[in-house]
């Protein structure tokens, strides 16, 4: 068996069809995995499930508001009913820009269904299947959870959330064998990116795009490859030393940036 193979192994990956969570999905699939792809939207679920297939992966889609916990847990045991759940990868998250003044109540409850709740809804789900065999628990924090951004109020409090659940289910179920860690990206460049740019920068598209590079101090945005490259680390046999850990990937971000 080849290093970092996940050859016999059932991931489940929620928001999967896009961005970060669609690279993971690939990366795991290449390795030998069978994805489950958990979206809101099918038809871009099953999408990415094709491209999975037509590379001669093995893969899953299922339509799932991971903010609903009923379908949640409906969909988590249909999976376990056919296989055992080795990995789940929390990617699913949605983003707000503005200070707490620009936040309204709404954007807050919005934030939480997803980003927090969501999380919370998939790894109650998963842990009951995972305590006979054990598991592993990957789930998508931010460099906003352990440094100030501007005018990220809302997203920082949800992602900061998702850090400190990490550590909590590591601590609990580390004797029943489910390892539990997060990984931290700044700036990663994904089609959300370029639809923000577009959106709010119409004609300035390359400018604002060098200068949010450059807020890396490596110089440039991330690529989701090389995300799931640490995420296939981490979900792999290879990392079954590490748990209630977080990896940031920010191009020196968070320590470089004083």
């Amino acid at each position: 068996m080849s290093d970092f193979s996940l050859e016999g192994k059932t991931a489940v990956i929620t928001g999967g069809a896009s961005g970060i969570g669609k690279a993971i999905a690939q990366k795991f699939a290449e390795k030998g995995a069978h994805v489950c792809i958990l979206e809101i939207n099918k038809v871009a679920a099953q999408d990415a499930v094709d491209e999975i297939i037509n590379g001669g992966g093995r893969a899953s889609a299922y339509q799932c508001n991971v903010a609903n916990q009923d379908e949640v847990l409906s969909v988590i045991n249909s999976i376990a009913d056919r296989d055992a759940i080795n990995i789940l990868v929390n990617n699913a998250g949605i983003a707000h820009i503005g200070n707490i003044e620009a936040t309204t109540n709404d954007d807050l409850d919005r934030l939480y269904q997803v980003n927090i709740k969501g999380v919370y809804n998939c790894m109650y789900a998963c842990i009951s299947h995972m305590k006979t065999n054990g598991g592993v628990i990957l789930n998508m924090a931010s460099i906003a959870s352990s440094v100030g951004i501007s005018d990220r109020f809302a997203y920082s409090m949800t992602k900061g959330a998702v850090l400190t659940m990490t550590y909590s289910v590591a601590k609990d179920y580390i004797n029943s064998a489910i390892r539990c860690n997060s990984i931290s990206p700044a700036r990663i460049h994904t089609p959300f990116v370029d639809g923000f740019i577009a959106n709010n920068y119409p004609g300035q598209e390359q400018e604002m795009f060098e200068k949010l590079s450059k807020t890396q101090p490596i110089g440039r945005m991330g690529k989701p490859e090389e995300v799931a490259s640490l995420a296939l680390y981490l979900c792999s046999n290879e990392a079954s030393f590490i748990t209630g850990t977080d990896f940031p990937i920010d191009g020196g971000f968070i320590k470089l940036n004083g």
